[in-house]
């Protein structure tokens, strides 16, 4: 059995890091700790929450099932097949990689351009053209990704986003103001709800593919060095990820009182830079930007093609890259605001089955890894997830909304907690039956 060694670990985790740091993981902090202000620290924890420790957890779940469809047929096998090509087509060609390619060009292109160029199809199309030829030429051999990722555009990555915070130390921006909105009562829940359009705890459920290509590429062979790696690659990844969320947070809470009128992360942090750096710094976050988007884009394109090459073994891996670069490509094309408008309803009625599916996993052991818990607990709160995903499509759903009212944290967007538990204490019960007859027979 080979050891990874230490060096070879830390580029992994860069590597792993960069995976997950994508576009929203750059604008959301920021935005949070505006809103937030003098309770910035307190939504923080509630954002890292879901944004750092559930995809953490997915890792680690992941790992220890041996990948998401086996994790998923732990409910039912067609259950497995459905809920991982959801899973993949969601973080993948339909909403995960557009949303990374349409705001690279956002933010990294269009400020330079005419105002009549920016705004027309043919600059989007161009950029988003170059984008992902370069998407998948990077794709066509994953095993290099450690080399390019980790030793390379990572810490780029984070020496610029590090030298952004650090000068905001000796030039200030501002200091922290009142809370805002929901920050102001609810902090900490905002924050986990935040947390969600990071998409990462279901991103998390797929790179898992790209960091066992990683530790094999690096001589890693056997599945219990694999698993234990890939964990120890996640908890470094997550650590990266809570020190730049920090900061990123740090800089939206102190530009509340000079940047008020600020809509959105991006706006905050492209204030920011040309505040610290003048125009030079419009170029900085550009290649910020454009080098998040990217090693997200290529994270997720070959984790998907990895996937859906093994449940199609006649399609070609190559094949595959190219039919998810090519839908990839056309999605972005609707624009970041169609993308965004779409992405809220789809995350909300995903994302909380997918957490329950997490932490049944990790309590596996505690009720027998009886399919009753997990499928009575994620049938409940499938219906509440999916009621609220319709309502966020604008469908007229007032009866249903005004029963959900009654369950606990429902206005705070965590209505699906509770009947979480009452499906998995249905599960539990329904299963004691079969569990008695087993251990007759058995004696």
């Amino acid at each position: 059995m080979k050891n990874l060694s230490k060096k070879d670990l830390m580029f992994i985790s860069l590597m792993t890091f960069s995976l997950f740091f994508g576009a929203g993981n750059l604008i959301f902090p920021p935005f949070l700790g505006k809103l937030a202000g003098n309770s910035t620290w307190i939504a923080l924890g509630g954002f890292l929450i879901s944004a750092v420790g559930f995809p953490i957890l997915a890792i680690v779940t992941i790992s220890k099932a041996g990948g998401l469809h086996a994790l998923a047929s732990r409910v039912h096998v067609y259950f497995a097949i459905i809920f991982t090509i959801i899973i993949y087509l969601a973080i993948g060609p339909f909403l995960g990689i557009p949303r990374a390619g349409s705001l690279a060009f956002e933010m990294g292109v269009a400020p330079f351009l005419p105002s009549s160029i920016s705004s027309s199809n043919l600059a989007l199309f161009i950029y988003t053209l170059c984008y992902f030829l370069i998407a998948f030429w990077l794709c066509l051999t994953p095993s290099k990704l450690v080399d390019r990722f980790g030793k390379i555009l990572t810490p780029i990555l984070l020496t610029l986003i590090s030298t952004i915070f650090i000068c905001s130390l000796f030039k200030p921006i501002g200091s922290f103001a009142q809370a805002q909105g929901n920050y102001v009562e609810f902090p900490a829940f905002k924050g986990f709800l935040d947390g969600y359009m990071t998409m990462d705890a279901i991103a998390a459920l797929n790179f898992g593919i790209v960091i066992s290509i990683a530790l094999k590429a690096k001589g890693i062979q056997d599945e219990k060095s694999i698993t234990s790696n890939s964990i120890k690659a996640g908890l470094i990844a997550g650590l990266f990820l809570t020190i730049i969320y920090g900061m990123l947070a740090y800089l939206g809470a102190s530009s509340q009182v000079r940047f008020p009128n600020t809509q959105n992360g991006a706006e905050i942090l492209t204030n920011i830079v040309l505040y610290l750096f003048g125009k030079p710094g419009a170029v900085l976050l550009g290649i910020i930007f454009s080098l998040a988007c990217l090693t997200t884009s290529v994270g997720l394109i070959t984790s998907c093609s990895q996937y859906f090459t093994r449940l199609i073994p006649k399609v070609s891996y190559k094949t595959w890259v190219k039919i998810l670069c090519s839908s990839s490509m056309v999605f972005a094309n609707m624009g970041l605001t169609k993308i965004l408008s779409i992405s809220v309803p789809v995350l909300t009625a995903i994302y909380p089955v997918a957490l329950t599916l997490i932490v049944l996993s990790l309590a596996n052991d505690f009720f027998g890894g009886s399919s009753s818990v997990y499928r009575w607990s994620l049938l409940f709160v499938s219906f509440v997830s999916i009621v609220d995903s319709l309502k966020e499509f604008g469908l007229k759903l007032d009866s249903l909304i005004s029963l959900f009212n009654y369950l606990p944290l429902y206005s705070k967007g965590l209505g699906w907690l509770v009947p979480a538990v009452i499906g998995a204490l249905v599960g539990f019960i329904v299963s004691l039956p079969k569990k008695s007859l087993v251990n007759i027979e058995s004696n």
